[in-house]
């Protein structure tokens, strides 16, 4: 007589079909749930814009009669130095949101949800990376708005103005990659916001965001001059129109569009495999 056990089938996780299209579609699928949680959940939102907004009054009106830009030390010449400055820190520092909400997806199983779905496995952190990316627009439109309020302008043209705004949103896009792999190297949520912070703040300060980079210590400048973030930073000012750092023989200084670019791509080409490598490590 043949066992129950032997008649009956073993259930597997259902496979995805795979290829592009496939990672596509569940990809947007994922990043869908993400926006419909962000909505249901606004102070997520609220308190997203409410930093950068905080950051340009401060910088603007505490510090802008103090810091000499060129040779002027108008006010009016620092918020216009200021203001890419601020918006490439607030699209890098939603790398710690983009952590934690990974991190709480693992904590929590859902994850484990995931994976017994016909999905393709790096269509859960690409959604959520595309996600993060429709919020940090917002943030970047309403920041935008701040400060051409409180005097900051644009010189050259919108199409310019746009192209500085895609290069502030790849460079956004490709340090989410680097929150996927930290929110996937820790336990809590608690441990991925501190862990998506603690390393962007001398990023973010070792650079042209907020003084001119030749001003810092001599062993400084070129660790601030070959900086990713001061290579979006500069090539913003330069779109913009707006007062630049003083001229340096740095190749990112000299060339600071090409340089976001390959930066921004080469920071997403690594991160982006190392996260799909420790998603499917995780969850085997």
């Amino acid at each position: 007589m043949t066992a129950l056990g032997d008649t009956v089938p073993q259930r597997t996780a259902p496979q995805a079909r795979g290829g592009l299209g496939q990672s596509v579609s569940d990809s947007l699928v994922v990043a869908k749930r993400n926006l419909i949680r962000m909505t249901r959940i606004p102070e997520m939102i609220i308190f997203g814009l409410i930093q950068p907004i905080m950051f340009v009054v401060l910088f603007s009106y505490v510090f802008g009669g103090s810091m000499q830009i060129g040779a002027s030390t108008s006010p009016q010449v620092y918020r216009e130095f200021l203001m890419a400055g601020i918006f490439a820190q607030t699209v890098t520092f939603a790398t710690a949101g983009a952590g934690a909400g990974i991190a709480d997806d693992m904590h929590k199983g859902l994850i484990d949800r995931f994976r017994s779905l016909p999905m393709t496995r790096g269509a859960v952190l690409t959604g959520r990376t595309l996600a993060d990316l429709v919020q940090t627009t917002l943030t970047l439109v309403v920041l935008a708005i701040v400060a051409l309020l409180v005097g900051w302008r644009i010189h050259e043209g919108i199409p310019k103005a746009l192209a500085a705004f895609a290069l502030l949103l790849l460079l956004g896009y490709a340090f989410s990659w680097i929150g996927a792999l930290i929110g996937l190297s820790v336990r809590t949520p608690e441990a991925a916001t501190s862990g998506g912070l603690i390393w962007l703040f001398p990023v973010t300060f070792i650079s042209n965001a907020f003084v001119d980079s030749s001003k810092l210590p001599s062993w400084l400048q070129p660790i601030a001059e070959w900086n990713p973030f001061s290579a979006t930073v500069q090539a913003c000012r330069e779109l913009f129109g707006n007062p630049g750092v003083s001229p340096s023989d740095a190749w990112p200084m000299q060339h600071p569009v090409w340089a976001s670019l390959l930066w921004s791509l080469l920071i997403i080409v690594v991160f982006r495999t190392l996260s799909v490598r420790k998603y499917r490590s995780a969850t085997a």
